[in-house]
């Protein structure tokens, strides 16, 4: 080996590197700080209080959890299928998959929306214990992510639909799309804690 080629990657070529750009990986590791310390709240109020938490996700709908699940794990499908539309050079095919991309995000807002109201008619509240307050703060924060989210990526669309970004330049659909998959991700981890582990 010499100091011309590398093995792992063809003569002359330009070295991977990660998708995105610096000031969204800084957002991104700010956001996971955020929702890391809601899951250290999570564990605390747990070991403090493991009947409320046992008994907690028993309440819960965990159909609509598990429907947010398969939606958001389809929403991240649709931005990767846009992202590889996009570097083929097909901005329409691009949109379709992230319109689709923006079609789960707001059915997810919609069950959750529902989900709040079918456990406030069950009397679930912020206040009816602990595990309750824990369970509306973490998932209204990734509502709310969710939300922003969604409205990024039809920012994103019109750029595509009016050409600013194309096959060599859409740095703000990596942006986005590696933006998506951390709220992804976060739910992900969210579901199994909430409304799974007893």
């Amino acid at each position: 080996m010499n100091a011309i080629t590398h093995p792992a990657r063809p003569f002359g070529a330009k070295p991977r590197k990660i998708p995105g750009s610096l000031a969204i990986w800084a957002a991104i590791l700010a956001e996971m700080s955020e929702f890391a310390v809601m899951f250290i709240v999570y564990f605390l109020a747990k070991v403090h209080n493991p009947e409320i938490f046992a008994e907690g996700p028993l309440k819960l709908n965990t159909t609509a959890g598990t429907v947010n699940t398969l939606i958001m794990l389809t929403s991240s499908f649709f931005v990767v299928r846009g992202v590889i539309a996009l570097r083929n050079n097909n901005s329409v095919a691009c949109s379709r998959w992230l319109w689709g991309a923006v079609i789960c995000g707001g059915s997810y807002l919609v069950i959750k929306y529902f989900e709040y109201r079918w456990n406030t008619a069950q009397g679930l509240e912020t206040e009816t214990n602990i595990f309750y307050g824990v369970y509306y703060y973490i998932t209204f924060n990734h509502f709310l992510h969710v939300g922003w989210g969604s409205a990024a990526i039809v920012w994103v669309i019109y750029r595509v639909n009016t050409g600013i970004y194309t096959k060599n330049e859409h740095e703000g659909l990596l942006n986005i799309a590696v933006y998506w998959h951390m709220i992804d991700l976060a739910w992900i981890t969210i579901f199994p804690l909430l409304y799974v582990i007893r």
